[in-house]
Parts: C-alpha cells; sequence; structure tokens
C-alpha cells in the first residue's frame, strides 16, 4: 500500500521535509497558499530589481547538500552557493567598524585593536560556542525531543555548558569590550531570539558560521528555494501552489485529509504542518478539541518580535559595500528590550543591510543595485502599530539613516522601494500576532517545551518549521525536517498510520 502524506507550507521546512519523504519512497503532496514556494523565502520583481522577502543567510551548506544527496544528486549540479567575505561588517556609530570573517589572524588583529585581552577570550568563547555547536546542533538538532524523558538525557551536557545563562551573559564572561559582546551575541536576533534572555545554547551560532561558512546562492535565496522545488518534483512529488489549505481533517483522532481552498476534501494518510503552529491548532484544527485546547495554550506563551523590512533599487552601485552589513544604533540592551516589551516603536533603531549586488550583480539591471534593510520591530501582541500609517514614516527614517551613515545619495538614487510589516507577516503569512519567527527561543520553550514534531494525541500530525524543534533560521528548519521525516518514516513502515505497512 502507497503511503500518502500532505505538507502544507512550502518553506524551507515544508520543502526539505517533502524531499525526505519522497526520496524514501512516500507519495508527497506539498501545498502552498502563496502563488509560489519559500513561505517567508518569497521573492519580488520590479523594474528589473529582484528582491529577496526571507532568510539571506545561508549557513551549513551540508544540510542542503544533504537533501540532493538522499537521491544521488549533488546540490552544486543544481544551485550554486557563493561564499561570503565578511560574514558580516559591524557598524557603530561612533565610527568604530569590524569586519567578521573566517580567518584567525585577521580576527585577532582587529580584537586586539579594540581589547588586546579579549583576544584569548576570543579563543575561549570560540571553543565554548564549539562544544554547544558540538551538543546542541550536531548531536541534537535533528533528534525529535517527544518525552521529557528526553530532555532529561541531555540535561547533563545542558547544565555542564550553563544553558540557564543567556548569550550575552556567556559571551561577557569571555570578552570585556562593549563592542565585542555585540558582535559575538547578536546572531541571536536572527532567530528571533533577544541575547539577553536566549539560551547560550544558541552561542552555537558563532561556531556554525566558523565551521561551515557564511554563502549566497546565486540567484538570491529565491533560486534556492526553486531548485528545492525543482528537486522534489523531479523525485516524483506534487507541488501545488495557490491553494490555501482551509482544514486539516480529523476523525475519530487521527487525521483523514485536508480541505483545498476549492473546498474540495482529499484523503491523506498522514499530514506535516509547515504553517504557523497557532494557525495550524487554532484555525486548520479549528473543528478538533485538541486543536482549540492547543491554540489555546500556545497563545500565552511567549512569541518572537516582528520585523518591519524596506526593499529598495538604486540607479547606482556601491561595490565597496560589504554583502551583510550590522549597523548598530546607540543602545544595546536598551532598544532590544523595548523591541521586546515596549508598546510603541523605539525612537532609535539597529538595522542589518542585505546588498546582494555586491555578490551577485544580476539581482538588478545593469549599473543598478538591489538591497534590503531589516529593522526588529514589536510584533502586534506587543505593540499594535497601525502599520499602514506608521510603515512608510519609519521607512523615510531608515533611508535617511543608510544614507547619513553607508550609502551616500541614497534617496537620489532610489528607483524603487516597497515594505513588509508586522501587519503583512500576520496577513500573508498567518503569523500569530505578525512574530517573525514563530515561540522566542528561551531555554523554556526549546526542545522537548517546543511544539513537538509529532503532536501527542493525534499521531498521524506532524509538525515542521520555526515553531517546532529546533527553531527558527535555514539551518534550524531543514533540521527539523531531518527530525520530522525520521518519525514520518518509522510511522508509514509500521502500523501507525493504520492499513498495512
Amino acid at each position: 500500500m502507497t503511503r500518502r502524506v500532505a505538507v502544507i507550507g512550502a518553506g524551507f521546512g515544508g520543502l526539505a521535509l517533502a524531499i525526505r519523504l519522497q526520496s524514501a519512497g512516500i507519495d508527497t503532496t506539498l501545498i502552498e497558499g502563496r502563488d509560489k514556494p519559500g513561505g517567508r523565502a518569497y521573492v519580488w520583481r520590479d523594474q528589473g530589481f529582484t528582491f529577496d522577502a526571507g532568510p539571506t543567510v545561508i549557513t551549513d551548506p551540508a544540510c542542503i547538500d544533504e537533501l540532493f544527496a538522499l537521491s544521488g544528486r549533488k546540490r552544486a549540479d543544481h544551485i550554486e552557493l557563493i561564499p561570503v567575505s565578511p560574514f558580516y561588517r559591524l557598524l557603530w556609530p561612533d565610527g568604530s567598524r569590524f569586519d567578521y570573517v573566517n580567518d584567525q589572524e585577521e580576527l585577532d588583529r582587529q580584537i586586539a585593536a579594540k581589547n588586546p585581552a579579549d583576544v584569548e577570550g576570543y579563543r575561549r568563547f570560540l571553543k565554548f560556542s564549539e562544544a554547544v555547536y558540538d551538543e546542541g546542533y550536531k548531536r541534537l538538532g535533528g533528534v525529535p525531543f517527544l518525552k521529557i524523558t528526553d530532555m532529561l538525557a541531555a540535561a547533563p551536557q545542558l547544565v555542564g555548558l550553563e544553558a540557564w545563562r543567556s548569550v550575552y551573559a556567556k559571551v561577557s564572561s569571555f570578552v570585556k569590550d562593549d563592542q565585542l559582546r555585540q558582535a559575538l551575541s547578536f546572531h541571536t536576533l536572527l532567530v528571533g531570539g533577544s541575547p539577553f534572555a536566549a539560551s547560550s545554547i544558541y552561542a552555537l551560532i558563532h561556531a556554525l558560521e566558523r565551521d561551515g561558512g557564511v554563502w549566497f546562492a546565486k540567484g538570491g535565496t529565491n533560486a534556492l528555494v526553486a531548485a528545492m522545488a525543482k528537486l522534489l518534483q523531479d523525485l516524483g512529488g506534487r507541488l501545488i501552489v495557490s491553494d490555501a489549505v482551509q482544514r486539516i481533517v480529523t476523525e475519530a483522532g487521527r487525521v483523514t485529509g485536508v480541505v483545498h481552498k476549492d473546498s474540495s476534501f482529499e484523503a491523506f494518510d498522514a499530514v506535516a504542518s509547515n504553517a504557523d503552529i497557532v494557525h495550524t491548532y487554532g484555525a486548520l484544527l479549528a473543528d478538533d478539541r485538541r486543536g482549540q485546547a492547543v491554540a489555546k495554550s500556545l497563545k500565552r506563551r511567549r512569541f518572537s518580535p516582528s520585523l518591519f523590512v524596506l526593499h529598495f533599487g538604486l540607479k547606482r552601485t556601491h561595490p565597496d559595500l560589504a554583502h551583510h552589513t550590522i549597523l548598530f544604533g546607540p543602545r544595546y540592551k536598551g532598544l532590544i528590550d523595548e523591541i521586546y516589551g515596549k508598546d510603541g516603536l523605539a525612537d532609535d533603531f539597529s538595522l542589518y543591510l542585505h546588498a546582494p549586488c555586491v555578490t551577485d550583480p544580476s539581482l538588478a539591471p545593469e549599473g543598478c543595485s538591489t538591497y534590503y534593510a531589516l529593522s526588529p520591530v514589536p510584533h502586534l501582541g506587543t505593540a499594535p502599530i497601525d502599520w499602514d500609517v506608521e510603515g512608510p514614516l519609519y521607512a523615510e527614517r531608515i533611508l535617511e539613516a543608510i544614507e547619513a551613515r553607508y550609502i551616500p545619495g541614497l534617496k537620489a538614487d532610489l528607483v524603487t522601494q516597497r515594505i513588509f510589516t508586522p501587519k503583512d507577516f500576520e496577513r500573508e503569512l498567518n503569523a500569530w500576532q505578525g512574530s517573525a519567527f514563530s515561540l522566542e527561543p528561551v531555554l523554556t520553550q526549546s526542545a522537548w517545551f517546543r511544539t513537538h514534531n509529532r503532536d501527542d494525541v493525534i499521531a498521524n500530525l506532524y509538525f515542521v518549521g520555526a515553531g517546532t524543534h529546533p527553531g527558527a533560521g535555514v539551518p534550524g528548519v531543514i533540521g527539523s525536517a531531518k527530525a520530522t521525516a525520521g518519525l514520518m518514516i518509522a510511522d508509514a513502515k509500521s502500523k501507525a498510520w493504520g492499513g498495512q505497512s
């Protein structure tokens, strides 16, 4: 008997899961509500400019290579990944600069210029980061935590690594220079966590980047999405777009199938959701008591903040810029505390500026360049801002700041721009309260404490993506696909889905 499964949502997590299932011989249908796959990794094109809407920092390319290798293919034959250096350029209002490169000698030189004693401190931090990388990512990143005993088994290692301490606190135990502390702790913001609240386990991101590098997909992140979607279809998988699933249908405590956008029902042996976890339980499972109960519980939990993203195209190139730049504001902790807890926008901001044409000029017309500026902002539950009104004003403030600090003449060279706000995260991605990264990555919402990769009650309902273990970020959601696929493949071979194995 051929097993048939549906995966709802074609973000990186959904794509990776569908590829794994189809590679294992399970008849897989991937259903996406938007008009193209990618989820948050959407793409817009305007006047010859290509704008990646979502993640643009690609780390751990091996996890992507593995998806192609499952069927004997080579990722390099389907999509080119280009190394990015420096990984990030970090700039502060006082004019200080730090190029975070994968070159120990150069890092030592820059660290010594700030505080000679921190050279040795950085090396000790790197060893700590490597330890949590080995334990938290390599060993546990692709393993599901379905029982509390799974968490308890990992507890001695987590205690030994002081997982209860925040990333910033742990970094501060190694280096003393304030700007270096920022440079080594800001990464948690890229997965939705405050450096002052996220578990020190998330310091593994530094070792992950040092180990595997930072990369950019030629043609943009959307080209990587397209390559993964084609891989799924080449394997015989089915991809449906512009089909926002209305409901996951259950009967006697089991999933029986889904109701498509056109109200038609299609039967499946199992369903996995890459959609927002609150949306899945609260809307797609609204007719099931389990859905109502879990949605109510989830709404009481802490969710990551949102993002304000400003895409813009210029009629000039700036090859002297770095591909990835962090423009720190005048405050660090004070600003982050307000992003996570203030009812309203802070007066200042920090920005991540993406300049992909530095690496791949094809993303803009000849002589032009493409960018986006990303500002972490409160989600709608923290600050119910009217973004239809405030969005254009906030965009203007961001453009003025970038022009003053980094790209002279920006506004005179502006060709096109568009914004994506917390309200758009809510409207277009069904993200609860417009959160950009789902559950906040604090220790009490990690591993077993996160939404499980398989539902505890509905045995043939599964989850993949930022809301489940191990969490947000491209390596995180691809890791969640590995954990979830392992469960689904094992269940397909057993009688967990009913019928013949």
